[in-house]
């Protein structure tokens, strides 16, 4: 990743452009945040033609200009020199915010999958499995997907440090569910820590604890060039406290939309990086503790980090556009936004593509010569109800036959391995086994 180029100084183009009114005015006039409606940092702006007879500068000044007019600012977040923070509402940010707003909370329509409780934890699995892969290979994990998935669903316990960085991550979002309705504290956060990082830290004590002034850490690359100097450790404990009131609703006399609060809130964990390591996790960790807090439920079934994980480097670049020009927030905002967007577009393509799969699954059962038609109809039932059990009793009422039939049905389904079964208080009981789709499918 390169470093982007750092804009000019505002404050010596504002003194040069004092020197031709004229000029000057019609850098004023031209109010725009960005050419074309982009929101553009100077590290793009250079390579675009500016307006006729501007320079690049003038340009740069007067987008500057209107950015400033427009900006709002955070009090509470400032830069490790006490600089302040701002963002502006620049297209296409209020309809990004409206589409997040329809498209993943309050009563959204959403298909029958996520909304029936027999096979919502199918999706809310593979939306947590997903998330703990791609967000620990974001910081550095190297299992393969394929072990990593089997790690999870056996249950079996980690082998290494990568197999622990998922396993903890998949616990670690599993638990953010259940605290949605929590106040952000100091404490939640660094016990979210301790559950990311726990066993993976080449120091053990660093777990769970914010670093100490002997611990310097910057983000850098293989070759050594520092992107980032995070705030200096003595600063940390305010800091968090300062975080923790914004994530709870601070300043009450300022409002900031829910999905902008979250999204600050990684960029916040992320710019000051209070832990040894572990960074990447907490904060994404917190966007999706502070999204189903507001409300924002669909948020369970989707995984952002399978996006930045594709272009990790325009995820680290949100973060360089904002600190390199006056701490503008709306680079990593936008990002952030679109991440959300196509998060919740992957989820709906996910859940059609298992409607597909299911439909060619159960046109497949129809085609068995050797099922009869219960049979064939209690299996298609079974695909679209993972964990669904089933008895003589109810399978003789759902089609109105003889006990002897009902039985005869269930066990034969068993002994092609199509169900499983045990009896409980010398009842027969058939539940649906796991691997039902491949047995199928063999």
């Amino acid at each position: 990743m390169q470093m982007p180029r750092n804009p000019p100084q505002f404050s010596e183009l504002w003194q040069q452009a004092q020197g031709d009114q004229e000029r000057l005015l019609r850098l004023i006039g031209m109010g725009t945040l960005g050419p074309d409606g982009r929101y553009v940092h100077w590290d793009k702006l250079i390579h675009l033609t500016p307006p006729e007879g501007l320079t690049h500068k003038d340009w740069w000044l007067s987008l500057k200009l209107a950015r400033i007019a427009a900006a709002k600012k955070l009090p509470l977040l400032r830069d490790k020199d006490d600089g302040g923070f701002g963002y502006t509402l620049a297209d296409p940010i209020p309809e990004l915010l409206h589409e997040v707003d329809l498209g993943a909370g309050g009563r959204i329509e959403m298909p029958s999958q996520i909304t029936n409780a027999e096979t919502k934890d199918q999706y809310y699995v593979e939306s947590l499995i997903e998330e703990a892969i791609t967000s620990s290979q974001l910081e550095g994990a190297t299992t393969t997907r394929r072990v990593a998935e089997q790690l999870i669903r056996s249950g079996r316990r980690p082998s290494d440090r990568s197999e622990t960085m998922i396993f903890n991550n998949y616990l670690t979002m599993k638990k953010i569910a259940s605290l949605k309705a929590e106040v952000l504290t100091p404490e939640l956060v660094l016990d979210i820590h301790k559950r990311v990082t726990r066993d993976t830290l080449d120091d053990a004590d660093a777990c769970g604890r914010l670093r100490s002034a002997s611990e310097e850490v910057v983000i850098s690359d293989d070759e050594g060039r520092v992107f980032h100097r995070p705030p200096h450790a003595d600063e940390l404990k305010e800091r968090l406290e300062r975080m923790c009131a914004f994530a709870n609703g601070a300043p009450d006399d300022i409002f900031i939309h829910p999905v902008l609060r979250a999204v600050i809130l990684h960029f916040w964990l992320g710019y000051d990086h209070p832990f040894v390591d572990g960074n990447g996790r907490c904060a994404r960790a917190l966007f999706y503790w502070s999204m189903l807090h507001h409300g924002y439920w669909l948020c369970e079934f989707i995984s952002i980090s399978q996006i930045l994980l594709k272009a990790p480097a325009k995820y680290g670049r949100s973060f360089l556009h904002t600190e390199t020009d006056d701490n503008d927030l709306t680079y990593f905002i936008l990002y952030h936004l679109d991440v959300i967007q196509r998060s919740v577009t992957e989820l709906h393509d996910f859940i059609a593509k298992r409607t597909g799969q299911l439909r060619n699954l159960e046109s497949r059962v129809r085609n068995l010569g050797a099922l009869n038609h219960r049979q064939r109809a209690l299996l298609s039932h079974a695909l679209r109800h993972p964990g669904h059990e089933y008895s003589i009793i109810t399978h003789r009422t759902s089609h109105n036959v003889v006990y002897e039939t009902s039985r005869t049905d269930l066990l034969e389904l068993r002994d092609l391995g199509m169900l499983t079964a045990d009896k409980r208080d010398r009842t027969w009981v058939f539940s649906v086994p796991e691997d039902l789709e491949e047995r199928l499918s063999s």
